[in-house]
């Protein structure tokens, strides 16, 4: 009877040892399992890395960190970072931040920083501050995308020479060839009227040629570019990456798209998935920091 009640005490602790709790996994672009190490190294051949995010996913955020971190070790140091969630008129204190002359409560009041900072982008922008490196703010402000959604593209060119330093040049364009834009229409509807869905998708637009230019500008020979955006501005090769392409065809880009799963082990999606160069896929029902 002893034995017995070993032998089911043994089963069931290996049948729990068994389960697999899975945290994150990448795929490549043919649906290939890539470790890490790998994707790595395979990322260390372009000049620009999309690392798409969903804003509120705390494992999305720590593989940001953990990946520029070993892109670092990989570059010798060689590393530019940027993120959408830091607007280019706040350039400025952020790097006061950088170079130490801002602490962390100065920034947070004189920058206008996301609620989750703290806990999911304060630690990439201290890595920067730590390993000396650049962080660029890239984005449009947004009251400027918001004056889009509602006033259209056109209505920035009444702004000052000084306000439009802060968003891409003038004129841009607008296109539903973009990916991800036929998209946004949709959602809105057959019925919406055709002057705001454009407006609603130009001001998509004018974020993403914003921080396309700003990739541009602050790109250095030698050197790759990390930009951290959600998911959405450059999912399927679109948003950010579409603009840069069209402005310069050479740079060497790479996208790392993020899909959720509630598929224990991980798999890829078979709904919803259009994969990019690398694709992270993690549990839905990971963490959220908010």
């Amino acid at each position: 009877m002893k034995n017995i009640f070993i032998t089911i005490l043994l089963v069931v602790f290996c049948s729990f040892n068994a389960q697999n709790f899975k945290a994150y996994q990448f795929y490549d672009k043919k649906g290939k399992e890539i470790k890490t190490e790998k994707l790595v190294k395979e990322l260390t051949d372009y000049d620009v890395v999309f690392f798409g995010e969903n804003h509120n996913s705390s494992i999305n955020h720590w593989l940001q960190l953990k990946v520029t971190e070993a892109l670092f070790a990989q570059k010798n140091g060689q590393l530019i970072l940027g993120a959408e969630m830091f607007e280019r008129d706040n350039q400025s204190q952020l790097n006061q931040y950088l170079s130490g002359k801002f602490d962390a409560k100065t920034l947070k009041d004189s920058a206008r920083l996301w609620n989750n900072f703290t806990t999911d982008y304060k630690p990439l922008v201290d890595f920067a501050k730590d390993k000396k490196l650049n962080f660029i703010a890239t984005n449009i402000p947004r009251k400027y995308a918001s004056q889009t959604a509602k006033e259209g593209l056109e209505s920035l060119n009444n702004l000052s020479e000084k306000e439009k330093t802060y968003i891409a040049q003038l004129p841009i364009k607008v296109t539903l060839d973009t990916p991800g834009y036929p998209e946004m229409k949709k959602m809105m509807g057959d019925h919406a009227e055709e002057m705001k869905v454009m407006n609603f998708i130009s001001a998509q637009a004018i974020k993403d040629a914003t921080m396309a230019e700003s990739i541009l500008k602050n790109l250095q020979a030698g050197k790759m570019f990390i930009h951290y955006n959600g998911n959405y501005h450059s999912k399927e090769f679109g948003g950010i990456y579409w603009y840069i392409k069209q402005k310069n065809p050479n740079v060497k880009m790479t996208v790392i798209s993020v899909f959720e799963s509630e598929n224990p082990e991980l798999k890829v999606p078979e709904k919803d998935y259009i994969p990019t160069d690398f694709n992270l896929i993690i549990p839905s029902d990971m963490t959220k920091t908010y």
